[in-house]
């Protein structure tokens, strides 16, 4: 199914800063009605409704806090579209003690995150005719980064959910988008100290927007991504994507 984002009412995780803000602002340039910026303090989006006026609408949601999507989801009762966005990334070593804390916080947030907002925005996606739901997922989620090997390990945890989902959701109409960046110039990036051989933040949200008009599942939006995206796409279409198709 395809989505022009025109017209359509989007809400996007961790909106603030990073990729969030690079798909809001896309969104906006590409003629979304209206933006819902989901952030775990809307103040920090007090420039960007500065910037575009009422088709900003801050509200408040924490990944870790499952009420606050709820809530969310009580009010955006009008969205087409739902980028779950915002993660976070711990860098301890696998073998250091405290990376057991790291991956439950990393799993709270970017496993346990998507499901809360896949369940809490279904129901409101289908009400109002399928939309999308796009979950920012990683080269990580399919070749674990030793350097950070949780956030490896959430993000390929996520990145199965995704597919779970698809194969849900479509039965309500609702297109399923998994994006796996690689290197981003973002405060993630920095912290990774990938941020020399990181990509702008637009080549993501660009990507996500094609994806969702071409009807694609998979978006390797990046350099580094694409090289993944050469190697991976023949597994991806025979196995990951041809039970989908299958099916219908």
């Amino acid at each position: 199914m395809s989505i022009d984002v025109q017209n359509q009412t989007v809400l996007i995780t961790g909106a603030n800063r990073g990729i969030g803000k690079a798909i809001l602002e896309t969104a906006i340039a590409q003629g979304a009605k209206k933006v819902y910026a989901a952030v775990r303090d809307p103040d920090s989006v007090a420039g960007l409704v500065a910037e575009y006026g009422d088709q900003v609408v801050p509200i408040a949601v924490d990944l870790q806090a499952p009420t606050s999507i709820d809530d969310a989801a009580a009010v955006a009762t009008d969205v087409n579209i739902v980028i779950n966005n915002a993660g976070i990334l711990r860098t301890n070593d696998v073998l250091s003690p405290e990376v057991f804390a790291d991956y439950e916080a990393e799993h709270r947030t970017n496993v346990l995150g998507l499901l809360h907002v896949a369940q809490a925005f279904a129901p409101v996606l289908k009400a109002n005719g399928g939309g999308a739901l796009v979950q920012l997922n990683s080269v990580v989620s399919i070749k674990s980064f030793v350097d950070f090997a949780s956030y490896s390990a959430s993000k390929a945890a996520s990145y199965s959910l995704t597919q779970a989902l698809r194969e849900r959701l479509a039965g309500q109409h609702t297109a399923v988008v998994s994006v796996h960046p690689g290197p981003i110039k973002t405060d993630m990036a920095h912290t990774a100290g990938l941020e020399e051989s990181a990509d702008s933040p637009a080549v993501v949200a660009e990507g996500i927007f094609a994806a969702l008009r071409e009807d694609r599942f998979h978006v390797f939006p990046d350099a580094m991504a694409k090289e993944f995206e050469s190697a991976y796409q023949s597994y991806a279409k025979s196995f990951i994507e041809a039970e989908i198709a299958e099916s219908t």
